[in-house]
C-alpha cells in the first residue's frame, strides 16, 4: 500500500541547501583554479614575448586578475543558468549566457583596479578598455568551451536516464508477462481436475454436477483477471481458495476435512493472486490422494513480523528428494518476481508436514 508523500521537513530543506552550496563551492573553486592556470600561462607567454620576466608585482597582479575574473565569470554563468536555463527561447538563453559572462569579466576588472587603487593610494579611473577587450577574448573562449562541455554532459545524462527508464519499463513488462504466463498455466489444472469430477456426477447426481459447474464458472471468473492485478486482498484470495475447495469437496466428500484459519486483522492485506491454490491442489494430488477417511488439510494465514502462510496436511510425507513439480515451481517463480530476495519458503515433515511461506506486509 503506497503512503502519500509528506511535505519536506526542515531537515530535508537543510540538506537541499547544503547540497546546493557544495555544488556552488565546487564550481567556484574549479573556476578559480582555471583562472589561476590561465594566469600562469599568460605570465609565461608575456615574459617570452618580452624576452624577460614581467616582474613579481605584475605577475601577482596577473594571477589575481585571472582568478578574480574566473570567480565572477563562473558566478555570472551559474546565475544565468539558475534563472533562465530551460525557459523560453534557446537563442535568448545563449545571448544572456554570454552577456552575463562578459558582465562578470567587466565587474572583475573594475573591482580589481578599484581595490588596487585603494591599496596603493593611486587614482582610480573607470573602464579599462584594453584589459576588458583582452579579458573578453579569454572569457568568450572559456565560456564557449564550458557551454559545449556542460551541454554535451547534460544531453548525455538525459539519454542515460531515458535508457534507464526504457530498461525499467521493459523489466516491468517482462515481469507482467511472466506472471501472466504463470497464471495461464495454472488455469488448465482447474479445468482438467474439475471437468473429470463433473463428468462423473452428471448421470447419478445432476444437482451436484450443476453446483460444481457453477463454482467452476466462478473460479474461472477469478482466473480471467480482467483487471490484470498481481496482488489481491487476503479476503479475496481466501474466497478463491474456498471456491476451489467447494469443488474438491464434491469430489472427495467427507474423506477430507478442509480447515481455513485466517487472522482477521490482515484480511485486507495484499497477497499474490492464486498463491495458495496450487499448493493446496498439490497437497490433494500427492499427499492425500489415497486417503479414505480422516484426512485433514489446513490453510493458516497469520500476522507475525511478516505474513505467515502455512499449508499443512496429514497425508504422505514429502519425499527426502523432493521433485519440484509445476505447482511448487510456479510458487517459487511468482514469489521471486513479486518479492525478489525478500521471502521465505520452507518445506518440512517434522514436527508437522507443511509448506510455510513468509512474505512482507504491504501496509508497513
Amino acid at each position: 500500500m503506497k503512503k502519500p508523500l509528506s511535505p519536506p521537513c526542515k531537515t530535508d530543506i537543510a540538506q537541499i541547501e547544503i547540497f546546493n552550496f557544495k555544488y556552488w563551492l565546487k564550481m567556484t573553486i574549479y573556476a578559480i583554479l582555471v583562472g589561476l592556470g590561465i594566469g600562469i600561462i599568460l605570465c609565461i607567454l608575456i615574459s617570452v614575448l618580452n624576452g624577460q620576466w614581467i616582474g613579481t608585482r605584475r605577475a601577482i597582479f596577473q594571477l589575481l586578475f585571472s582568478c578574480v575574473i574566473g570567480f565572477f565569470v563562473s558566478n555570472s554563468i551559474h546565475f544565468s543558468k539558475r534563472l533562465w536555463a530551460g525557459k523560453g527561447s534557446h537563442i535568448f538563453y545563449i545571448s544572456l549566457y554570454y552577456l552575463f559572462s562578459l558582465s562578470g569579466a567587466f565587474i572583475a576588472i573594475e573591482l580589481l583596479y578599484y581595490t588596487f587603487a585603494g591599496l596603493f593610494k593611486t587614482k582610480y579611473t573607470f573602464f579599462h578598455k584594453s584589459d576588458f577587450l583582452f579579458a573578453s577574448v579569454i572569457t568568450l573562449i572559456v565560456s564557449t568551451v564550458s557551454y559545449i562541455y556542460f551541454s554535451q554532459k547534460s544531453r548525455f545524462s538525459t539519454k542515460i536516464k531515458e535508457k534507464e527508464m526504457d530498461l525499467l519499463r521493459l523489466k516491468q513488462m517482462k515481469t507482467q508477462a511472466e506472471l501472466a504466463t504463470l497464471q495461464s498455466k495454472i488455469n488448465p489444472h482447474f479445468l482438467y481436475n474439475s471437468l473429470n469430477a463433473i463428468a462423473s456426477l452428471i448421470h447419478f447426481n445432476p444437482d451436484k454436477a450443476e453446483s460444481m459447474t457453477l463454482k467452476l464458472s466462478k473460479l474461472f471468473r477469478y482466473s480471467i483477471n480482467q483487471g490484470g492485478e498481481n496482488l489481491i486482498s487476503v479476503e479475496e484470495e481466501v474466497d478463491i481458495l474456498q471456491t476451489y475447495l467447494d469443488i474438491e469437496t464434491v469430489r472427495f466428500g467427507d474423506r477430507i476435512n478442509f480447515i481455513i484459519d485466517i487472522d482477521k486483522t490482515i484480511s485486507h492485506e495484499k497477497i499474490p493472486r492464486f498463491l495458495i491454490q496450487p499448493l493446496v491442489e498439490n497437497a490433494l494430488k500427492h499427499g492425500l490422494k489415497d486417503t479414505i477417511e480422516k484426512g485433514e488439510l489446513k490453510v493458516s494465514i497469520k500476522k507475525t513480523k511478516k505474513m505467515d502462510i502455512i499449508i499443512s496436511d496429514n497425508g504422505y510425507p514429502f519425499p527426502s528428494e523432493l521433485e519440484i513439480g509445476y505447482g511448487l515451481q510456479s510458487t517459487y517463480d511468482k514469489l521471486e518476481l513479486l518479492y525478489p530476495g525478500n521471502y521465505e519458503l520452507q518445506i518440512t515433515n517434522e514436527p508437522f508436514k507443511q509448506i510455510k511461506i513468509q512474505i512482507p506486509l504491504h501496509d508497513k
